[in-house]
């Protein structure tokens, strides 16, 4: 009789372990596809911010005055959002690391992006943007000491082979000197913004999206008023269209303040790497919205382009999901 109550005892105990493993693997799997819904929406607005924003420049505004009114537009939208969303207290000593990180991944990130943008093309901006993921490869193996897999090289070389051909097929890599200056630009900002993934992610570990952004753009726009309000006073608002006002609150609130939160909250829950590897759909999808409007044709190439870069993206996020388990 003992015995049979022992063996009740142990199935019972063993089914509910198996329920709190099970459990936990569908919150691990709903949270990790979400964080892939918010990274390919993210995407979604890259791919149309290099037409948009460079649209705006320098007929309708400057490339200083977008990025004070990217910033501190933004700052304030995070810190209304806080206003209806649970934020929590931050550390002092994270503080310090939000001031440096706002430097990377708001400031200098942006003036770059923005300045490289109009003094370049965008095809030239959309290729060298290719080397972010191979920049947070790199930086993860010495900063967080991730380890090296051929599945993540097998996956970003795959990605980097879809983008290129898109690219290629959309225009020529320009080089002289109309555009080596918005060339180097454009790779500095992509330096920086990698290494601004890299070294936010123990903060969105600590602290949730909305807690974090608020802060670092705080401390973003802090720094954009000297530099940048001199710029921003001189816009001649009365000379835009609507489509400037458009795109100027396509950049702000699209671009900025949706993409920033919707590229960390991937990272709360995904890699650096697969985070930074999502860049390879820009280009694939601005092929997409090409077509839609009739202004570009599916061919053979784009569409083996787009399954190199889907095919990479999983290689990518595959090896981190069997790292973690």
């Amino acid at each position: 009789m003992q015995t049979e109550r022992k063996t009740i005892l142990l199935k019972k105990k063993f089914l509910f372990k198996a329920r709190q493993k099970i459990n936990h693997l569908c919150s691990a799997l709903s949270n990790a596809l979400k964080g892939h819904i918010a990274l390919f929406a993210a995407q979604v607005i890259y791919a149309l911010n290099y037409s948009i924003a460079k649209g705006l420049m320098p007929d309708f505004i400057g490339p200083m005055s977008i990025v004070f009114y990217r910033v501190t537009g933004a700052a304030i939208l995070f810190w209304i959002l806080s206003l209806f969303v649970k934020t929590q207290k931050v550390e002092r000593s994270d503080l310090k690391r939000m001031l440096w990180l706002a430097v990377f991944g708001v400031v200098v990130n942006q003036i770059f992006f923005i300045y490289g943008l109009s003094k370049t093309t965008p095809i030239n901006s959309a290729i060298i943007m290719i080397s972010n993921p191979i920049m947070v490869f790199v930086f993860t193996l010495f900063i967080l000491k991730e380890r090296f897999t051929l599945s993540k090289l097998a996956g970003l070389s795959m990605a980097i082979t879809g983008a290129v051909l898109i690219l290629r097929y959309k225009g020529n890599f320009e080089v002289g000197s109309d555009t080596i200056a918005g060339d180097i630009m454009t790779l500095i900002n992509s330096a920086s913004w990698a290494i601004f993934i890299v070294m936010v992610k123990p903060i969105m570990e600590k602290y949730n999206t909305v807690t974090a952004m608020r802060w670092m753009f705080l401390f973003g726009a802090l720094y954009m008023i000297p530099i940048g309000l001199p710029f921003a006073l001189d816009t001649n608002f009365s000379a835009f269209t609507s489509t400037a006002f458009f795109g100027l609150g396509f950049v702000i609130i699209a671009t900025t303040f949706i993409a920033y939160l919707l590229n960390l909250f991937g990272l709360e829950v995904l890699s650096p790497n697969t985070v930074s590897a999502y860049i390879y759909l820009q280009p694939f999808l601005a092929s997409i919205f090409a077509m839609l409007a009739g202004r570009d044709e599916l061919t053979p190439t784009k569409v083996f382009s787009g399954i190199l870069i889907i095919c990479g993206l999983f290689l990518v996020n595959k090896k981190f999901k069997a790292s973690n388990t």
